[in-house]
């Protein structure tokens, strides 16, 4: 029989609540918190003052299977107990410029964890190539995850990054903080940057973020703050990106924008429109083709 584990933790309390699939619109003064339950919506409003101060659910892990294993699975349930989509369950905005980020690969790790778009609920899994799990050749030096709610349109053509098209996946964060994250761990971060990474000719954004919860979350808010902070930390990112797949005998990946990474205010601006597209891909405004929507 497969094992399983729940995980309950205050690392996997997340700042905010289960949505309706929609684009999340916060008011000044208010914040409106939906529930699924039996088909209905409970709505109830919170007075928000800050991100703290947003209704905090519990979110459990549930481990299926042995890890390393092509069984392996990490479920994701709310307070009752039910299973969501931590892709299109957990809300992408917090307010205030922060954002969810869940981690699918725990910074020094080498196992190529992703969320499965195309599984039921969406959990977290190793990727397989050939039925054979997949590694990295060399552990990744940051905590690597992705945006819930955002998703890169394989029909939109990004005519700022060489007309590439969308990768048909959510949105990657690379997190740079000093603590290395837990597999499903949903963390408070800040966009800082985003690199246009063209991946076999589909475009593959990565946001640079930093978790609130780092000593030095308050001294960088800008592209500008990381390399005097963490100095040299956006071309280690960019070269271990470009250069992953060569050990494999594959080609170095590519980098629009110049080859340089872009801004806080234009990574806010991917994120905006990957968010749109996500909302247009759960309203069935555009064929989901094999992706799950549940």
């Amino acid at each position: 029989m497969a094992a399983t584990r729940v995980i309950s933790s205050a690392s996997n309390t997340i700042s905010g609540a289960l949505l309706s699939r929609s684009p999340l619109k916060i008011k000044p003064q208010s914040l409106s918190v939906c529930f699924k339950n039996n088909n209905r919506l409970l709505t109830q409003k919170r007075r928000l003052f800050n991100c703290s101060a947003i209704y905090n659910p519990q979110i459990q892990t549930k481990e299926e299977g042995q890890p390393e294993t092509l069984d392996y699975r990490v479920f994701f349930l709310d307070n009752s107990g039910k299973k969501i989509s931590p892709w299109h369950d957990i809300p992408l905005h917090l307010g205030d410029g922060v954002f969810n980020f869940i981690v699918e690969i725990p910074k020094e790790s080498s196992a190529k964890m992703e969320v499965a778009t195309d599984e039921l609920f969406t959990p977290i899994k190793q990727d397989t190539k050939k039925g054979k799990l997949r590694y990295y050749p060399y552990n990744i030096n940051w905590n690597y995850g992705l945006l819930p709610q955002t998703w890169e349109d394989p029909s939109l053509a990004n005519a700022e990054v060489e007309g590439a098209f969308g990768d048909n996946d959510p949105v990657d964060v690379v997190e740079i903080g000093e603590s290395r994250g837990k597999i499903g761990q949903v963390l408070k971060v800040k966009p800082l940057a985003a690199l246009a990474m063209i991946d076999e000719g589909e475009l593959d954004w990565k946001i640079v973020a930093i978790s609130l919860d780092d000593p030095r979350a308050s001294l960088v808010n800008d592209v500008d703050d990381v390399e005097k902070h963490f100095p040299g930390t956006l071309t280690a990112i960019r070269d271990w990106f470009r250069d992953y797949k060569i050990p494999d005998g594959k080609p170095a990946n590519k980098f629009g924008l110049g080859n340089k990474p872009a801004n806080k205010d234009f990574a806010l601006k991917v994120i905006t429109e990957t968010n749109e597209s996500w909302a247009k891909l759960v309203k069935r405004s555009i064929p989901a083709g094999e992706l799950s929507l549940v």
